[in-house]
């Protein structure tokens, strides 16, 4: 049945049965979109539970000066603003893809009636809102508490993937100048912590990093 094996990967359905995933099925529906396409804006009413199968998906917000600040990039299999379906408040923040992609949207009023009232199902879909609300407290610390440097020293030592990026894409990430990020690093170079590399750098010293930071 459509979507029946998308579905099961989704750790909120990992205990379902055979014919309550293709019951699950029979509300849901699949999306395809092209890179730079919007899934959802800001102030969108939401209906569906939003299963990410496909592609990346970028969460962010515009502050006063049109700067994107990025919440979030989710990668497959994942839920996208469960919260603000859950509490039925408009979406907080945007999404747009990153690459090309799909989802499955499941109508979460018939979700909630069906699902909700099996308590291994709530609780991973509870598990998830907690772990969202971590992630945005996280967000909150990198980009409003820490100033730049330690900010930089923070992201790089908790993402693997960091200094694989562009330079210009770490920094719009960071809400920073390349510049500003260009400095930090030759910073961070002439004290140990990073080792210059041919196109990139290597932590060489995490220790040294986290100290800026924690």
């Amino acid at each position: 049945m459509q979507n029946l094996e998308e579905l099961k990967k989704v750790s909120c359905f990992e205990n379902l049965m055979e014919n309550e995933l293709e019951f699950l099925s029979t509300f849901s529906r699949k999306r395809h979109f092209k890179k730079g396409e919007v899934l959802f804006y800001e102030k969108d009413t939401p209906k569906y539970l939003t299963l990410l199968t496909e592609g990346i998906l970028k969460v962010y917000k515009t502050d006063v000066k049109g700067n994107e600040i990025v919440l979030h990039r989710f990668a497959p299999t994942a839920l996208v603003a469960e919260m603000a379906v859950f509490e039925g408040i408009d979406y907080p923040a945007s999404a747009m893809f990153d690459s090309d992609g799909s989802v499955i949207e499941i109508e979460f009023s018939q979700f909630k009636n069906s699902f909700l009232t099996n308590p291994e199902v709530a609780f991973n879909f509870f598990r998830s809102l907690s772990l969202k609300i971590k992630y945005l407290e996280d967000v909150i610390s990198l980009n409003i508490v820490l100033d730049s440097t330690s900010r930089v020293a923070k992201y790089i030592c908790e993402n693997k993937d960091a200094l694989s990026m562009k330079n210009n894409q770490l920094a719009k990430h960071l809400h920073m100048t390349p510049e500003t990020l260009s400095r930090i690093f030759k910073k961070f170079t002439k004290l140990g912590f990073l080792e210059k590399e041919a196109h990139s750098y290597k932590v060489i010293n995490k220790e040294g990093l986290t100290i800026l930071y924690e």
